[in-house]
């Protein structure tokens, strides 16, 4: 491990267990690390979990399952592909990837911004929720499989499929099954049997427009995108049309 106190620290992951990364992460930072690099990353998991100081963490390689999980404050660049539950029930901070993203990426987040540049797999943002002002962010570049915004109880997830062609349909399906909080922004388009039945579709309103202009403008910065030719396409919003669908089946 390289690098002094309140400065940039490299670390080689290469061959390191999870657990001992993890632990020269923590170490790092409790010394007043503000910038910290790990080379040669290969599955190891929990990266970055339950950290609170705001550290900048870029990671070389594919980080492992939970990367980022109960995070209060970091910002987490990936130049590569992650694998599942990125951003697992984080309060507050900024995950970057640069490639893919696994199964239930903001996984009951409940604040906190991820982008992710190209495709994540199954059930992203899973059970998103919010609290007053605080309301976790989801920007997708590519395109999703199934179970997009599962039981959804808030937050912001915006699906742009970047890498469809024209006129070509986003192929999830049961989208924002068991949706009952926060909106989904869909660019392109979607047929109604995709839907889930507890979901809604409407058109943009101002606010919805500025919601577009600042979280799509952030992941075009991270992209090298132009914010402007993405918004070019049609994007529709999706949103619950029931509170608490499934209340019947648990209360009496």
């Amino acid at each position: 491990m390289k690098g002094q106190a309140n400065s940039s620290v490299k670390i080689d992951a290469s061959g390191i267990f999870y657990q001992e990364l993890n632990a020269r992460l923590r170490d790092a930072v409790k010394k007043g690390a503000h910038r910290i690099e790990l080379y040669n990353v290969y599955g190891q998991r929990y990266i970055g979990t339950d950290l609170n100081t705001p550290v900048e963490i870029e990671i070389f390689g594919t980080p492992g399952n939970d990367l980022g999980a109960f995070m209060d404050g970091p910002r987490i660049i990936v130049r590569g592909n992650a694998q599942d539950g990125c951003g697992n029930t984080m309060n507050e901070g900024e995950i970057v990837i640069h490639g893919h993203a696994g199964d239930i990426i903001g996984l009951s987040a409940r604040g906190g911004k991820i982008f992710v540049r190209d495709d994540v797999g199954y059930r992203a943002g899973i059970h998103m929720k919010e609290y007053d002002e605080k309301k976790p962010v989801l920007v997708i570049g590519g395109t999703a499989q199934d179970f997009l915004g599962e039981y959804m109880a808030g937050g912001i997830l915006i699906l742009l499929g970047l890498n469809l062609n024209e006129g070509q349909h986003h192929k999830v399906n049961f989208i924002g099954t068991g949706m009952h909080g926060g909106v989904i922004y869909l660019r392109g388009s979607v047929e109604s049997y995709q839907l889930g039945k507890e979901v809604g579709v409407a058109g943009l309103e101002e606010k919805d427009y500025q919601i577009l202009q600042k979280f799509v403008g952030e992941f075009a910065s991270h992209f090298g995108y132009d914010t402007k030719k993405i918004l070019e396409h049609k994007v529709i919003k999706l949103f619950p049309r029931w509170l608490r669908p499934y209340g019947r089946l648990y209360a009496y």
